[in-house]
Protein backbone atom coordinates (compact mmCIF):
# COMPACT_ATOMS: atom_id res chain seq x y z
CA UNK A 1 0.00 0.00 0.00
CA UNK A 2 2.90 2.33 0.69
CA UNK A 3 4.17 1.98 -2.88
CA UNK A 4 0.76 2.80 -4.29
CA UNK A 5 0.56 5.92 -2.13
CA UNK A 6 3.99 7.17 -3.17
CA UNK A 7 3.14 6.92 -6.87
CA UNK A 8 -0.40 8.28 -6.44
CA UNK A 9 0.61 11.49 -4.68
CA UNK A 10 2.68 12.92 -7.57
CA UNK A 11 -0.11 11.96 -9.95
CA UNK A 12 -2.63 13.92 -7.89
CA UNK A 13 -0.37 16.94 -7.73
CA UNK A 14 0.24 16.84 -11.47
CA UNK A 15 -3.47 16.55 -12.17
CA UNK A 16 -4.21 19.58 -10.00
CA UNK A 17 -1.39 21.62 -11.50
CA UNK A 18 -2.51 21.01 -15.08
CA UNK A 19 -6.17 21.76 -14.39
CA UNK A 20 -7.41 24.66 -16.48
CA UNK A 21 -7.59 27.84 -14.41
CA UNK A 22 -10.60 29.98 -15.26
CA UNK A 23 -12.20 32.76 -13.22
CA UNK A 24 -12.37 32.96 -9.44
CA UNK A 25 -15.41 32.06 -7.35
CA UNK A 26 -16.72 35.64 -7.16
CA UNK A 27 -19.76 36.88 -9.03
CA UNK A 28 -18.45 39.43 -11.55
CA UNK A 29 -20.63 42.53 -11.86
CA UNK A 30 -20.63 46.11 -13.10
CA UNK A 31 -17.92 48.16 -11.42
CA UNK A 32 -15.59 45.20 -10.84
CA UNK A 33 -11.94 45.34 -11.92
CA UNK A 34 -9.06 42.91 -12.23
CA UNK A 35 -8.16 39.53 -13.70
CA UNK A 36 -11.68 38.12 -13.71
CA UNK A 37 -12.91 41.06 -15.76
CA UNK A 38 -10.01 40.72 -18.21
CA UNK A 39 -10.93 37.07 -18.74
CA UNK A 40 -14.63 37.94 -19.04
CA UNK A 41 -13.94 40.61 -21.67
CA UNK A 42 -11.55 38.35 -23.59
CA UNK A 43 -14.02 35.46 -23.71
CA UNK A 44 -16.89 37.74 -24.73
CA UNK A 45 -14.70 39.26 -27.46
CA UNK A 46 -13.63 35.78 -28.58
CA UNK A 47 -17.32 34.97 -29.14
CA UNK A 48 -18.05 38.28 -30.88
CA UNK A 49 -20.20 39.89 -28.18
CA UNK A 50 -17.68 42.50 -26.95
CA UNK A 51 -15.74 44.90 -29.15
CA UNK A 52 -14.34 47.30 -26.55
CA UNK A 53 -10.91 47.40 -24.95
CA UNK A 54 -9.83 44.44 -22.83
CA UNK A 55 -8.83 46.59 -19.87
CA UNK A 56 -10.11 44.77 -16.78
CA UNK A 57 -12.77 47.39 -16.03
CA UNK A 58 -16.38 46.15 -15.98
CA UNK A 59 -18.12 49.15 -17.56
CA UNK A 60 -21.40 49.41 -19.42
CA UNK A 61 -19.95 48.03 -22.65
CA UNK A 62 -18.99 44.82 -20.84
CA UNK A 63 -22.37 44.76 -19.08
CA UNK A 64 -24.42 44.85 -22.28
CA UNK A 65 -22.11 42.40 -24.05
CA UNK A 66 -22.65 39.99 -21.15
CA UNK A 67 -26.42 40.42 -21.28
CA UNK A 68 -26.43 39.72 -25.02
CA UNK A 69 -24.36 36.58 -24.38
CA UNK A 70 -26.79 35.44 -21.69
CA UNK A 71 -29.73 35.99 -24.01
CA UNK A 72 -28.22 34.12 -26.93
CA UNK A 73 -27.20 31.16 -24.72
CA UNK A 74 -30.53 30.85 -22.92
CA UNK A 75 -29.29 32.03 -19.52
CA UNK A 76 -30.94 34.34 -16.99
CA UNK A 77 -30.39 37.86 -18.33
CA UNK A 78 -29.09 39.80 -15.34
CA UNK A 79 -25.73 41.21 -16.45
CA UNK A 80 -23.98 39.24 -13.69
CA UNK A 81 -21.29 36.64 -14.36
CA UNK A 82 -22.27 34.00 -11.82
CA UNK A 83 -21.34 30.34 -11.78
CA UNK A 84 -23.68 29.21 -14.58
CA UNK A 85 -22.73 32.10 -16.87
CA UNK A 86 -19.01 31.57 -16.26
CA UNK A 87 -19.26 27.85 -16.99
CA UNK A 88 -21.10 28.57 -20.24
CA UNK A 89 -18.41 31.08 -21.22
CA UNK A 90 -15.66 28.56 -20.44
CA UNK A 91 -17.29 25.83 -22.51
CA UNK A 92 -18.03 28.13 -25.46
CA UNK A 93 -14.73 30.01 -25.73
CA UNK A 94 -10.96 29.81 -25.31
CA UNK A 95 -8.73 32.02 -23.17
CA UNK A 96 -4.96 32.36 -23.51
CA UNK A 97 -4.19 34.22 -20.28
CA UNK A 98 -0.47 34.56 -20.91
CA UNK A 99 -0.96 36.03 -24.38
CA UNK A 100 -3.65 38.47 -23.25
CA UNK A 101 -1.58 39.70 -20.30
CA UNK A 102 1.52 40.13 -22.46
CA UNK A 103 -0.35 42.28 -24.97
CA UNK A 104 -1.93 44.44 -22.25
CA UNK A 105 1.48 44.92 -20.57
CA UNK A 106 2.92 46.02 -23.92
CA UNK A 107 0.24 48.73 -24.11
CA UNK A 108 -1.56 47.24 -27.10
CA UNK A 109 -5.26 47.40 -27.93
CA UNK A 110 -7.14 44.28 -28.98
CA UNK A 111 -8.96 44.70 -32.27
CA UNK A 112 -10.30 41.17 -32.03
CA UNK A 113 -9.35 38.48 -29.56
CA UNK A 114 -9.64 34.99 -31.01
CA UNK A 115 -10.66 33.77 -34.43
CA UNK A 116 -7.56 34.93 -36.33
CA UNK A 117 -3.77 34.80 -36.27
CA UNK A 118 -2.38 36.22 -33.04
CA UNK A 119 -0.29 38.90 -34.75
CA UNK A 120 -3.50 40.31 -36.26
CA UNK A 121 -5.44 40.49 -33.01
CA UNK A 122 -3.81 43.57 -31.54
CA UNK A 123 -2.54 46.94 -32.64
CA UNK A 124 -0.35 49.64 -31.14
CA UNK A 125 -2.28 52.32 -29.30
CA UNK A 126 -2.42 55.37 -31.55
CA UNK A 127 -5.44 57.48 -30.59
CA UNK A 128 -6.50 60.26 -32.89
CA UNK A 129 -5.77 63.65 -31.30
CA UNK A 130 -9.11 64.95 -32.55
CA UNK A 131 -11.28 62.48 -30.68
CA UNK A 132 -9.08 61.15 -27.89
CA UNK A 133 -10.47 63.53 -25.29
CA UNK A 134 -14.05 62.93 -26.38
CA UNK A 135 -13.67 59.15 -26.30
CA UNK A 136 -12.01 59.26 -22.87
CA UNK A 137 -14.82 61.41 -21.50
CA UNK A 138 -17.47 59.09 -22.94
CA UNK A 139 -15.77 55.97 -21.58
CA UNK A 140 -15.37 57.52 -18.13
CA UNK A 141 -19.02 58.50 -18.10
CA UNK A 142 -20.10 54.97 -19.02
CA UNK A 143 -17.83 53.30 -16.48
CA UNK A 144 -18.85 55.65 -13.66
CA UNK A 145 -22.58 55.54 -14.37
CA UNK A 146 -24.95 54.13 -11.77
CA UNK A 147 -28.10 52.14 -12.44
CA UNK A 148 -30.33 55.11 -11.67
CA UNK A 149 -28.43 57.17 -14.26
CA UNK A 150 -30.12 55.11 -16.96
CA UNK A 151 -33.49 56.58 -16.06
CA UNK A 152 -34.41 59.59 -18.21
CA UNK A 153 -34.56 62.80 -16.16
CA UNK A 154 -34.65 66.49 -16.93
CA UNK A 155 -30.86 66.66 -17.01
CA UNK A 156 -29.82 63.14 -17.98
CA UNK A 157 -31.08 61.27 -21.03
CA UNK A 158 -29.21 58.18 -22.34
CA UNK A 159 -26.84 58.82 -25.24
CA UNK A 160 -28.41 62.09 -26.34
CA UNK A 161 -31.96 60.81 -26.78
CA UNK A 162 -34.57 63.36 -25.78
CA UNK A 163 -37.26 62.72 -23.20
CA UNK A 164 -39.79 62.84 -26.02
CA UNK A 165 -37.85 60.15 -27.93
CA UNK A 166 -37.96 57.83 -24.93
CA UNK A 167 -41.63 58.54 -24.19
CA UNK A 168 -42.61 58.05 -27.84
CA UNK A 169 -40.67 54.78 -28.07
CA UNK A 170 -42.29 53.55 -24.85
CA UNK A 171 -45.71 54.37 -26.32
CA UNK A 172 -44.85 52.43 -29.47
CA UNK A 173 -43.49 49.43 -27.55
CA UNK A 174 -46.54 49.34 -25.29
CA UNK A 175 -48.95 49.72 -28.20
CA UNK A 176 -47.21 47.14 -30.37
CA UNK A 177 -45.95 44.54 -27.88
CA UNK A 178 -47.38 44.88 -24.37
CA UNK A 179 -48.47 41.24 -24.45
CA UNK A 180 -45.03 40.01 -25.53
CA UNK A 181 -42.26 38.70 -23.25
CA UNK A 182 -39.78 41.30 -22.05
CA UNK A 183 -37.21 40.34 -24.70
CA UNK A 184 -39.91 40.84 -27.31
CA UNK A 185 -40.56 44.37 -26.07
CA UNK A 186 -36.85 45.19 -26.13
CA UNK A 187 -36.78 43.73 -29.64
CA UNK A 188 -39.49 46.11 -30.90
CA UNK A 189 -37.57 49.07 -29.44
CA UNK A 190 -34.40 47.77 -31.10
CA UNK A 191 -36.12 47.62 -34.49
CA UNK A 192 -37.07 51.30 -34.15
CA UNK A 193 -33.45 52.19 -33.37
CA UNK A 194 -32.17 50.02 -36.22
CA UNK A 195 -34.46 51.85 -38.64
CA UNK A 196 -33.16 55.22 -37.45
CA UNK A 197 -29.65 54.01 -38.35
CA UNK A 198 -30.73 52.58 -41.71
CA UNK A 199 -30.57 54.78 -44.84
CA UNK A 200 -33.86 53.24 -45.95
CA UNK A 201 -35.84 54.92 -43.15
CA UNK A 202 -36.23 58.35 -41.56
CA UNK A 203 -33.31 59.26 -39.27
CA UNK A 204 -35.35 60.33 -36.25
CA UNK A 205 -37.40 58.39 -33.69
CA UNK A 206 -40.61 60.26 -34.48
CA UNK A 207 -39.98 59.96 -38.23
CA UNK A 208 -39.62 56.18 -37.97
CA UNK A 209 -42.63 55.67 -35.72
CA UNK A 210 -45.00 57.90 -37.68
CA UNK A 211 -43.91 56.79 -41.12
CA UNK A 212 -47.13 55.89 -42.99
CA UNK A 213 -48.23 52.26 -42.48
CA UNK A 214 -45.09 51.44 -40.51
CA UNK A 215 -46.66 50.44 -37.18
CA UNK A 216 -50.11 49.04 -36.45
CA UNK A 217 -50.26 50.88 -33.13
CA UNK A 218 -50.13 54.21 -34.98
CA UNK A 219 -52.86 53.15 -37.42
CA UNK A 220 -55.29 51.95 -34.75
CA UNK A 221 -54.51 54.61 -32.15
CA UNK A 222 -52.92 52.35 -29.54
CA UNK A 223 -49.78 54.48 -29.77
CA UNK A 224 -51.55 56.92 -27.42
CA UNK A 225 -52.15 54.40 -24.63
CA UNK A 226 -50.21 55.19 -21.47
CA UNK A 227 -47.15 52.90 -21.37
CA UNK A 228 -46.16 51.01 -18.23
CA UNK A 229 -42.76 50.93 -16.55
CA UNK A 230 -41.89 47.66 -18.27
CA UNK A 231 -42.18 49.25 -21.71
CA UNK A 232 -40.00 52.17 -20.61
CA UNK A 233 -37.33 49.81 -19.24
CA UNK A 234 -37.38 47.91 -22.54
CA UNK A 235 -36.70 51.16 -24.40
CA UNK A 236 -33.77 51.99 -22.10
CA UNK A 237 -32.34 48.50 -22.53
CA UNK A 238 -32.47 48.89 -26.31
CA UNK A 239 -30.96 52.38 -26.23
CA UNK A 240 -28.12 51.10 -24.08
CA UNK A 241 -27.17 48.42 -26.58
CA UNK A 242 -29.32 45.32 -26.15
CA UNK A 243 -30.60 44.12 -29.52
CA UNK A 244 -32.20 40.66 -29.24
CA UNK A 245 -33.17 40.77 -32.92
CA UNK A 246 -29.74 40.59 -34.53
CA UNK A 247 -30.15 44.01 -36.23
CA UNK A 248 -33.60 43.40 -37.65
CA UNK A 249 -35.48 46.28 -39.31
CA UNK A 250 -38.83 44.53 -39.72
CA UNK A 251 -41.05 42.27 -37.64
CA UNK A 252 -44.50 40.77 -38.05
CA UNK A 253 -46.99 38.44 -36.42
CA UNK A 254 -47.34 35.38 -38.70
CA UNK A 255 -50.84 34.74 -37.35
CA UNK A 256 -52.18 38.11 -38.45
CA UNK A 257 -49.89 39.30 -41.28
CA UNK A 258 -51.75 39.88 -44.54
CA UNK A 259 -48.83 41.14 -46.66
CA UNK A 260 -47.15 38.66 -48.99
CA UNK A 261 -44.17 41.02 -49.17
CA UNK A 262 -43.29 40.73 -45.48
CA UNK A 263 -42.94 36.96 -45.84
CA UNK A 264 -40.29 37.54 -48.50
CA UNK A 265 -37.95 39.30 -46.07
CA UNK A 266 -34.96 37.26 -44.77
CA UNK A 267 -35.99 36.01 -41.35
CA UNK A 268 -33.60 36.19 -38.39
CA UNK A 269 -35.50 34.76 -35.43
CA UNK A 270 -38.83 34.52 -33.66
CA UNK A 271 -39.33 36.15 -30.26
CA UNK A 272 -42.72 35.62 -28.67
CA UNK A 273 -45.34 35.95 -31.39
CA UNK A 274 -43.22 38.14 -33.68
CA UNK A 275 -40.82 37.09 -36.44
CA UNK A 276 -37.91 39.53 -36.88
CA UNK A 277 -36.33 39.98 -40.27
CA UNK A 278 -34.16 42.13 -42.54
Amino acid sequence: MLIVFIFSLPFLLTSQETEVKAFSDQVIQHGATGEDVIELQARLQYLGFYNGNIDGVFGWGTYWALRNFQYEFGLDIDGLAGEETKQKLISASEYNKQYVREQINKGKDFTHYGGMDMEKQTKEKNPSPNNQGQETEQNNAKNNAKEEDLEPTAVNVPQGFSQNDIKLMANAVYGEARGEPYQGQVAVAAVILNRVESPSFPNTISGVIFEPRAFTAVSDGQIWLTPNEKARRAVLDAINGWDPTGEAIYYFNPNTATSDWIWSRPQIKKIGKHIFCM
